[in-house]
């Protein structure tokens, strides 16, 4: 087994080939999260139709783009900003909230700590726990709750464990958020995957409280993580100006604008990406959780958090196992409160995800 230090993320196939001397175009990249039927066909043939739009500027305002956003959230236009990517969009939202303490609840994605950090704030980690499936316990997670905190941060469906968070639940977190002046962050890239997205998404309580952003992209659901086209609903207007007025113009390309517009109107490609996540992710919880080998979590998201529970076999073991193979999945022994019997590996098309079962369930 070739000894290294690297854990590697889902793009990181320039790295992966560099150490195991593999070509990056033959790896199939479970460890991504994106999804597996690629950009859209009409996608492809819309932009390769309209490449002379980068001669001019795109609108300032992104007017149309954030109009069909809004119609695609059921929201309203006034309350979106579009970004490059959630990560910019992130990165405003922390330096104008500049938060002293913020609290996290985890194990989740890394970046949420380290724009914290830049913007000179502490971070605290809330941890979902392993024996309650790491689906948050409510009641004791509000009584954490508290007056040094200025910021609360939220993946929801949440990377890499699955699980969700109810609206209903949000809604009580945000109660008691409201009663100490703490402002709820919550990114959502993932809630277009879950069971029923009316359920989880927080969008809606954007009509009633203004203590509450939500960040969304493309890169995951649209399958167009190059593109760096990302989103924010919030009601607070205030917020949106602040961050209007921050935010360098023209972050968002004349092309990105086309694909944006097309993408949240492709309802084809929508349920057609919807019908094969619900179907794998049924049909692989299953394969995993009948065959005694590991301990799977019920997914809320396009991933699976699995738990090895054979004592000779980690995380690393089977990250090697699968990368020889041509297959990457996410070693999770970087995550807080995780370790190295933890993996984490996406639903891509059925071909390929039986592929990858044959690998970590034959003779583990």
């Amino acid at each position: 087994m070739i000894k290294h230090k690297d854990h590697f993320h889902g793009s990181d196939l320039e790295k992966i080939e560099e150490v195991y001397k593999i070509p990056k175009e033959s790896i199939i990249s479970f460890s991504a999260n994106v999804n597996p039927l690629g950009i859209s066909p009409s996608l492809k043939n819309t932009l390769s139709q309209h490449l002379d739009a980068i001669t001019a500027y795109p609108d300032r305002e992104y007017t149309s783009l954030r109009t069909c956003i809004a119609n695609y959230v059921r929201s309203e236009a006034e309350n979106i900003i579009v970004g490059n990517g959630s990560t910019e969009l992130i990165s405003l939202f922390i330096q104008i909230e500049r938060p002293k303490k913020a609290m996290i609840i985890g194990p989740t994605y890394s970046e949420y700590e380290r724009e914290i950090f830049l913007g000179g704030g502490t971070t605290h980690y809330y941890p979902l726990k392993e024996k309650d499936d790491f689906r948050l316990d409510l009641e004791d997670f509000k009584e954490h709750l508290n007056e040094s905190i200025d910021l609360l941060v939220i993946c929801n469906p949440n990377n890499p464990t699955s699980s969700a968070i109810s609206r209903k639940e949000m809604r009580g977190i945000l109660d008691v958020c409201k009663q100490y002046d703490i402002f709820v962050m919550v990114d959502e890239t993932y809630v277009e995957f879950a069971d029923n997205v009316g359920d989880t998404t927080s969008i809606p309580l954007t009509n009633y409280y203004n203590n509450i952003i939500i960040l969304r992209g493309t890169a995951k659901f649209f399958a167009a993580p190059g593109l760096r086209l990302g989103y924010a609903v919030t009601g607070n207007h205030d917020l949106i100006k602040a961050i209007n007025t921050r935010k360098n113009p023209w972050t968002i390309n004349s092309l990105a604008v086309i694909a944006g517009e097309l993408m949240f109107t492709d309802q084809e490609y929508i349920e057609k990406t919807r019908e094969l996540i619900l179907a794998e992710r049924k049909r692989i919880y299953k394969k995993f959780a009948e065959s005694g080998m590991f301990k799977v979590y019920p997914p809320n998201a396009n991933f699976l958090l699995a738990k090895i529970l054979k004592d000779d076999i980690n995380s690393q073991d089977l990250f090697d196992r699968a990368i020889r193979r041509g297959m990457m999945i996410r070693d999770c022994s970087t995550f807080p409160f995780l370790d190295q019997k933890y993996i984490r590996f996406c639903f891509m098309m059925p071909e390929d995800n039986d592929r990858l079962s044959l690998c970590l369930l034959e003779n583990l």
